[in-house]
């Protein structure tokens, strides 16, 4: 039958990735943030969910979808890539060519992890200043009862 395939093992389920964005979204509005975008990725890189406030720019979701992008490829927070490279501009440039501009090197995309540590996917977040952006990152995968993975050498 056409109907029998196999399916894809899901690493970040719908109903968690929606977990992510409701208390991401909270946490902004809780702090007064600027509207914002908030992009849930599977650990392939693929978007789970995505939704974007009333009045956040019209360029948010490549942001935050670059942000996570950035997170996933590297293996540490979008921030972190940025804070460990700063004054590698070479490198900086050569990833967001390598990704085909998927990575921004800026605070706002936190990985997802299981209780093992291991990376079930991203979470990328922009609207605000970026640090405001990452809070509120954190603390959607915490509303969903997962770990935020910021760098593990801290």
């Amino acid at each position: 039958m056409p109907a029998d395939v196999y399916r894809l093992k899901v690493s970040l389920p719908l109903e968690q990735a929606r977990k992510i964005i409701a208390g991401a979204l909270a946490k902004g509005r809780d702090l007064g943030l600027q509207p914002l975008t908030v992009v849930a990725l599977d650990a392939g890189g693929h978007l789970v969910a995505a939704e974007r406030e009333d009045g956040s720019g019209n360029v948010r979701f490549e942001v935050a979808r670059g942000k996570a992008g950035a997170a996933l490829g590297i293996g540490i927070s979008s921030g972190t890539v940025g804070a460990r490279n700063q004054g590698r501009d070479a490198f900086l440039a050569a990833v967001a060519t390598a990704s085909g501009g998927q990575a921004v090197p800026v605070p706002g995309g936190v990985l997802v992890l299981d209780d093992q540590d291991q990376i079930i996917g991203a979470v990328g977040v922009s609207g605000d200043a970026s640090p405001e952006d990452e809070k509120a990152a954190v603390a959607g995968i915490e509303a969903a009862g997962l770990k935020a993975g910021i760098d593990p050498a801290a």
